[in-house]
This record gives C-alpha cells, sequence and structure tokens, in this order.
C-alpha cells in the first residue's frame, strides 16, 4: 500500500491538484444537470454523512391512560427490539415473590427472572429491608426493568412487618370526608415508592351488599355505588397523582357473591341491566376518570357470556367486548391470579393463560407455570387464536408503563432510614384521623354516651377475645377508675359465668368485642358460652359494647341491639381503640354512617352523629 509522502515529486502534485478540481469539476457536472442544487447539498449528496439519529427527550404524561395512547418511545423501541418473541411474551407475566421464604425460594424466583426474562413481580409477606434487598437483587438480574407490585389494599403494612397499616375499605366507607382517603392513598404511594414499587392492586370497586359475601366483605368500602365509586376515586387519584398505577378491582363486581373465587368459580346471574346499574357502576366511573388499571375476577356471568363454566378472566366477550369496547378502557388490564380455583378447576396451567391473553388481558399475574404458560402462548399463536403482533403491542404497552413510572431510569433502592422513611409522622396522624371520623354510634339509650361520671360510680371494663389487656381498656383507664377483666373468644360456661358474677357488681360495664386476629374477620369464632355472655351484658341496661371487628360480625351476637351503647370501631388497631374511648367520654364526637346494612335492626347510614365533641352535661345523672 502506498502514501503519498512516497511518491515522487512530480506525481505527488499531480495527485493534489486532482484532488482540488474534483468538487468543482463534480460541481459543474450537477449544475449543468439540475441547476438546482446548492454547494452544500451536493456535498450532502456525494458525501453522505452517517448521523446519529436524533433522540426526543421523554416527556412524562400526566397519566398512564395519555402515555399508553403512544406507546412509541426511543427507550420503548430500544427495549423491544432486544426482546426475542418469547422474551415479548414474557413481558406480559409477573411472578409472585416473598421476603420470608428462605434462599432456597429466592434462587427460584431469581431463575425465573434470569432464563425467562418475566416482566413483574408481585411481592407478598415479609420484611421491608428484606423485600428491598430482593427487589435490587432481582432487578439487577434482570434484562429489563421489573414492574413491580403488591396487593396491598390496606397499604404496605397488609404485607410486611415494621410498617404502616391503614384500614380496610369498610371503616373508611364510614369516614364522610374523602379527602382522608386520598391522603391515605397518597402516602400508600409515597411508601411504594420508597419500597421500589410501581403497582398496586387497589381500591376494590366492588359494591358489597351481600352480608354473605366470603371474600370481599369488609375489604368493600360498602353497598351504596355512589359511595364506593367516590371513595375508590379518592383513593385511587392519592396513588396516581404520586406516581403509582392504581388497579381496580375485581371487575366486573365481586359484590353480590356466596362463593370465594380462591376456592371455586362463583356464578354472577344478573341481567345487563342490573350489572349496568350496580356492579359495572365504579368500574365504569374510575374509567371515565383515568384509572391506570383494572384487574378482571375469575367469576362465571351467563348473561355476558354463556360459555360452560368459563371465568370472566378468560372470556374474550367480558374482557374485549364490554371492558374494552363498551366501557372504552385503555389501560393496562390484568388477570386475577391464576393460580386461584375460581379458573383453575376447569382449565389447565398453560391454557388457561393463553386463554387469558386471547380474551384480552394485557398481563397475567401469579402462574402455576411460566414454562408452561409461554410454551401454550406460543401453540396460541401458531393455531391463530392470537398474533405475535398483538403479542407485540402488549409488550411494548407494558414497557410504556414501565417508562412512565421511571423504569427507564431506574436507581436500586436506598436501604438508609427504610424503616424511618415507612413510619412517618404523617401516616399515624392520618390513621388517627380516620379512625376517629369513621366511629359509628349506633345505640345511645338514655344519652349513656358520653359517660357520665360521678362519686362512687363503679365502672369495669372487659375485653372479650383478648388474651391481654387491651389498648382500649388502657385508654379508658387513663380517663377512670376501672377494673379490668379479659376472657377468651373460646370460653367455656364455667368461665362466663364466674365473670359474669364479678361484673353484676358494676354500675357500667365497657365491652370491648375482638375477633381472631389484627384484620377484620368474617366469623369471630366465638364459644357458644361467650356469645350468651355478650348477651346478658348487652340486657343488663348497663352496658356500652364496642365492636373492634367488621360491621357485619354484628349478627353474630342475637340481642346487641338492646345495649344501652353500641358502638361500631371496625378493627382493633390501636388508633381505632383510643378513639373508642374519647368517644365514650365525650371528647370527640360520633361522625361515622354505617356503609352497610347489617340486618334489620341496623340499615345503611345508620349512626347517631354529633358536628362537635359531646360534652357531659353539668349535672350528671346516675346510671343504673
Amino acid at each position: 500500500m502506498y502514501r503519498f509522502d512516497l511518491l515522487y515529486p512530480a506525481k505527488r502534485r499531480l495527485c493534489w491538484l486532482t484532488l482540488a478540481l474534483l468538487p468543482l469539476l463534480l460541481f459543474a457536472c450537477e449544475s449543468a444537470d439540475t441547476g438546482q442544487q446548492t454547494y452544500a447539498e451536493e456535498q450532502r449528496a456525494f458525501f453522505p454523512v452517517e448521523r446519529p439519529a436524533e433522540r426526543e427527550a421523554y416527556v412524562r404524561p400526566t397519566s398512564l391512560i395519555t402515555a399508553l395512547q403512544d406507546s412509541s418511545s426511543y427507550w420503548v423501541d430500544s427495549v423491544f427490539n432486544t426482546l426475542t418473541p418469547e422474551e415479548r411474551i414474557a413481558q406480559l407475566i409477573v411472578i409472585e415473590a416473598f421476603s420470608d421464604q428462605g434462599p432456597k425460594y429466592e434462587a427460584d424466583v431469581l431463575n425465573l427472572v434470569e432464563r425467562y426474562k418475566v416482566g413483574g413481580i408481585i411481592f407478598f409477606q415479609g420484611g421491608p429491608v428484606r423485600q428491598a434487598i430482593l427487589t435490587n437483587k432481582y432487578q439487577a438480574a434482570s434484562k429489563v426493568p421489573l414492574l413491580i407490585s403488591m396487593d396491598a389494599e390496606t397499604g404496605v403494612g397488609m404485607r410486611l412487618d415494621s410498617t404502616v397499616q391503614y384500614p380496610f375499605q369498610q371503616m373508611l366507607g364510614a369516614v364522610a370526608d374523602n379527602g382522608l382517603i386520598h391522603s391515605m392513598g397518597a402516602q400508600v404511594a409515597n411508601e411504594f415508592r420508597r419500597l421500589g414499587m410501581h403497582v398496586n392492586f387497589a381500591p376494590v370497586a366492588d359494591i358489597n351488599n351481600n352480608p354473605n359475601n366470603p371474600i370481599i366483605s369488609y375489604r368493600s368500602f360498602g353497598e351504596n355505588r355512589l359511595d364506593v365509586t367516590a371513595k375508590s376515586l379518592a383513593f385511587t387519584r392519592g396513588m396516581q397523582e404520586n406516581d403509582i398505577i392504581a388497579v381496580a378491582k375485581h371487575f366486573p363486581g365481586h359484590g353480590d357473591t356466596d362463593v370465594d373465587s380462591h376456592l371455586d368459580l362463583p356464578v354472577i346471574p344478573f341481567n345487563r341491566e342490573r350489572l349496568d346499574s350496580m356492579e359495572l357502576y365504579p368500574f365504569q366511573e374510575l374509567i371515565n376518570q383515568g384509572v391506570g388499571g383494572v384487574m378482571v375476577a375469575h367469576m362465571h356471568i351467563p348473561q355476558l357470556d354463556s360459555s360452560a363454566n368459563l371465568p370472566s378472566t378468560l372470556s374474550e366477550p367480558i374482557v374485549t367486548g364490554l371492558l374494552k369496547e363498551e366501557l372504552g378502557f385503555k389501560g393496562l388490564i390484568f388477570t386475577d391470579a391464576m393460580v386461584m380455583k375460581g379458573v383453575t378447576k376447569y382449565f389447565e396451567p398453560g391454557v388457561a393463560e393463553a386463554r387469558a391473553l386471547v380474551a384480552g388481558n394485557d398481563v397475567i399475574e401469579r402462574l402455576n407455570s411460566v414454562p408452561r404458560a409461554i410454551k401454550a402462548i406460543q401453540a396460541a399463536i401458531g393455531r391463530g387464536e392470537i398474533t405475535q403482533d398483538e403479542i407485540d403491542r402488549r409488550c411494548k404497552r407494558v414497557l410504556t408503563a414501565k417508562q412512565w413510572v421511571g423504569l427507564d431510569n431506574y436507581t436500586p433502592i436506598d436501604l438508609n432510614n427504610l424503616y424511618q422513611d415507612l413510619n412517618p409522622a404523617a401516616a399515624d396522624s392520618t390513621n388517627r384521623a380516620i379512625a376517629e371520623a369513621a366511629l359509628t354510634l349506633l345505640n345511645n339509650k338514655k344519652n349513656i354516651v358520653p359517660l357520665r361520671q360521678k362519686r362512687g360510680l363503679r365502672i369495669a371494663t372487659v375485653a372479650i377475645g383478648a388474651r391481654r389487656t387491651m389498648a382500649f381498656q388502657r385508654e379508658v383507664k387513663e380517663r377512670a377508675t376501672t377494673t379490668d377483666f379479659i376472657i377468651s373468644r373460646k370460653a367455656k360456661a364455667k368461665e362466663t359465668r364466674k365473670l359474669w358474677q364479678k361484673l353484676r357488681q358494676y354500675d357500667v360495664v365497657l365491652v370491648g368485642l375482638y375477633g381472631p386476629s389484627i384484620r377484620p374477620s368474617n366469623n369471630l369464632g366465638y364459644s357458644k358460652a361467650a356469645v350468651e355472655l355478650v348477651q346478658q351484658l348487652a340486657s343488663s341496661n348497663k352496658a356500652v359494647v364496642t365492636l373492634f371487628d367488621n360491621a357485619y360480625a354484628l349478627n353474630q351476637f342475637p340481642g346487641i341491639e338492646k345495649s344501652q351503647g353500641l358502638i361500631l370501631a371496625y378493627q382493633p388497631h390501636f388508633h381505632a381503640q383510643e378513639a373508642a374511648a374519647k368517644l365514650i367520654f365525650g371528647k370527640i364526637p360520633a361522625r361515622g354512617k354505617l356503609p352497610v346494612t347489617v340486618n334489620e335492626f341496623y340499615s345503611y347510614g345508620d349512626g347517631i352523629s354529633k358536628d362537635k365533641p359531646i360534652i357531659p352535661a353539668l349535672n350528671p345523672i346516675a346510671i343504673r
């Protein structure tokens, strides 16, 4: 190979002259041909310069729905182009993960992330630091940043220890001020972001108008469609205004069933007119207001799809025809957990997941087997039941959602001060405000509330269903001299008779009824003797009874309507117990309204309320 500096001088001069004249010669030829191009244009024509494509800066839309209308962006396209067809299917899969199951379990989850390139994770029980460490580990191993979700209707404390748990929705249903629910949603969103999470499968938009509902019950805001809609919207806005995707559930409405879809396939027999006016109403309004996600339930609804034993999750008329086309939903559609009997009873793993995508769902959640699901979906593509183009379109929608929540600029979770950040003072204040606003005074015979103390008045407290002195009893003791008793939910007749003999000596008995756990219960599990003790107290003309549990549990105590005072606190959280003591002694008003009809004695909207704290009378009266 020759170099110019090695050529003879004459030849070197000739080469330089030729090079110098070449542009002019080319220009003359081109000008004679067109007479139009400028020098710069003809230079570009003959000497094109390869320039990198201009990359437009991502401008984050204010809502996920807006973002999903155009799922093309540099980041989305560049990530999508690195994915194989199989990996594009995997982006539509969310797998479960726990942070309390140990190394072997964690390795199994990691394998699914690394091997199959799944799109997301839904976390369940564990601890915040352990979960944060695992999230960082799984994200580091993932080809595409993972969409992290949780089923946290009451905040991360519903799943994780050492974190804040907010009230279940039945308590929120008793609250008149929906601003408190919005604040709760915003705080839940802050805690989600601090834990590197992006999607909350909440709110429950089901209208619970069946007291025998075994699965929704206290998880619903109530039985009134307008209340359920307004409170669902407040919770949704609180989360989405703070960059967390809210997912309304369980479409088309799981409130009027007596079958748990975790255990079987419920059948919803109602006609379209009823569904439009009741079950579908909150979902339509939430869609109109921009909810980012909807979760489809496993229910058989013959009026919408008559196919035998077909869950709504796998129904194209319901998912595509009703939700997408009729109701106009443009957000992400998630299935309910695919491990539930409501779908697995009639459809094998793999087959069910393929049918779910064919029906129109964007994301399938909690699978029995990722490899079986992918294989079945590939077979469905091969049979023409769904196209690879449609899988690709949904994959881009998921990637768009990932960019909207900030995963295009992913950073690991900072473990410093995690506990402190997840237990802010604002959360404590919100919980206290909700508990006080929700207290529902159902009975107040002879104005026993507020309790008017006088010299010599003998007051007892009794916690039924407890193993130790409860916060309610401690709070009462700060305001009055009391004698405290506790007795088990399973107490035998001998124990209850002995306690009753002691309680007969007191002028006033403040009774707290507790269920088996911190969360409300559908069945408190009281023994016959314990129920009879409650009946005796209710008929004694000296008892103020407070139920720290599910409103429907009032039905487990026949005769409780005879109580002089009856208060519904909905849950046994500390703030609810504190609030009940304050109400009994007139320090706060009673403002809550019953969100559901319990029985013939207590109906939706009941609640004796006043707009200011109840102040004891100047001339106290004796209580007999």
